[in-house]
């Protein structure tokens, strides 16, 4: 028999906060193509506690970052996405995802409408890291002949989370403070060296107030250090914002939402504003409109579901969950201990007959079914600033 070679492990990529991970003795792992640190020396536990009490830097420089420059940006997005982009106004953002063909998920994304003259285009989006390759051609593909598409793989992005987040920050630039919830505005950041010039939006992946900022790749590792320098604040990886996502009862794409899931079968109807669904002036006309239209009359078959287990043994993604008569309903998505809420949670998708609150369904833990009970989410309540 002739051995067949190993296929080599791709080289993971670095975002500009690498050298600093190792400095601050964080364990780093492979996540969406990078080396990325999921926890420091502090632990887990710690970071989310800090995140929940103080403020946490977590470096996300490995998600995408994409200007749309042109007249018609809004309306050509419009045609991708069912989110109300159109009237979005100057200085907001908006949640919203890609949608395929047959209604599913193709990613999801932030959106903000800078100021004419920011010099960040007409949107600026932010997609996740392991997507963002695929969603570049997807929007020169669709819309590239509407509008200028810009990738920006020279800026990193950080994200300040808790809440004495505003607290640290102010002290780089006072201003900081006029940002409410989901909002964003280009400010000047004091650093040692100088001040650079960075694109904030008041907003996040924890559930906490917060700031993402986009800053240019050349200025992240001082204004990490700026910030890591003021008494709030202390690094937090991967695993920490899993937690508090999780506990935020937030998505995780290519977990907890696919190219199979419907936004409707995902619980994500909030973000399809009125205007776009039928009935509404610009309703449809983007992919997939008319199995997401049929989802929202009511064909939907199942949704996603907050779960909290009644013993404490964690369920993990994957996790098959049954009724009580031993048939198989559907799996665990996202699950974990939450360290906040002290109890097991995990989100899970379930028939719509077995998604109502306080139903009590069986996840399978190692041959064993353990008792859960759907619960509404959040987990643990939004602090965001409004």
């Amino acid at each position: 028999m002739t051995e067949t070679a190993t296929p080599p492990i791709p080289e993971l990529r670095v975002t500009p906060l690498n050298a600093l991970h190792r400095r601050l003795g964080a364990r780093m792992v492979p996540f969406a193509g990078y080396e990325m640190p999921v926890q420091y020396p502090q632990g887990l536990m710690a970071e989310h506690r800090h995140c929940r009490n103080a403020a946490a830097l977590f470096d996300v420089s490995h998600m995408g970052q994409i200007r749309l420059v042109g007249p018609q940006a809004a309306e050509a997005l419009e045609t991708l996405v069912p989110m109300d982009i159109v009237d979005l106004a100057v200085g907001r953002q908006r949640y919203a995802f890609f949608t395929n063909e047959v209604g599913g998920l193709r990613d999801d994304l932030m959106v903000v409408k800078p100021a004419p003259d920011s010099g960040f285009g007409d949107l600026l989006l932010v997609v996740n890291a392991a997507c963002k390759h695929e969603d570049l051609l997807h929007l020169v593909t669709h819309i590239g002949h509407r509008v200028q598409v810009v990738a920006l793989p020279d800026r990193a992005l950080l994200a300040l989370q808790g809440p004495l987040a505003e607290t640290a920050l102010r002290r780089l630039n006072d201003g900081v403070a006029a940002l409410s919830f989901m909002s964003g505005d280009v400010f000047d950041l004091a650093l040692p060296g100088g001040s650079t010039r960075c694109f904030i939006t008041r907003s996040g992946y924890t559930g906490e107030d917060g700031f993402e900022i986009s800053v240019p790749a050349d200025a992240a590792e001082a204004l990490a250090e700026a910030l890591l320098a003021q008494p709030e604040v202390q690094p937090a990886g991967l695993g920490a914002r899993d937690t508090r996502r999780l506990e935020a009862g937030l998505c995780l794409y290519g977990h907890d939402i696919t190219t199979t899931t419907s936004p409707v079968e995902a619980a994500l109807t909030w973000a399809i504003q009125k205007v776009r669904r039928p009935g509404g002036a610009r309703a449809g006309g983007y992919p997939g409109a008319a199995a997401i239209e049929a989802h929202l009359a009511g064909a939907a078959p199942s949704r996603r579901v907050g779960l909290t287990g009644l013993e404490r043994v964690p369920v993990r993604e994957g996790a098959e969950l049954f009724d009580a008569r031993g048939h198989r309903l559907g799996r665990i998505t996202s699950g974990t201990l939450g360290p906040t809420v002290n109890q097991p949670i995990a989100m899970g998708y379930l028939p719509i007959d077995h998604a109502q609150p306080h139903h009590e369904v069986y996840a399978e833990v190692r041959g064993k079914r353990v008792p859960m009970r759907v619960t509404p989410m959040p987990f643990a309540p939004h602090r965001y600033k409004r």
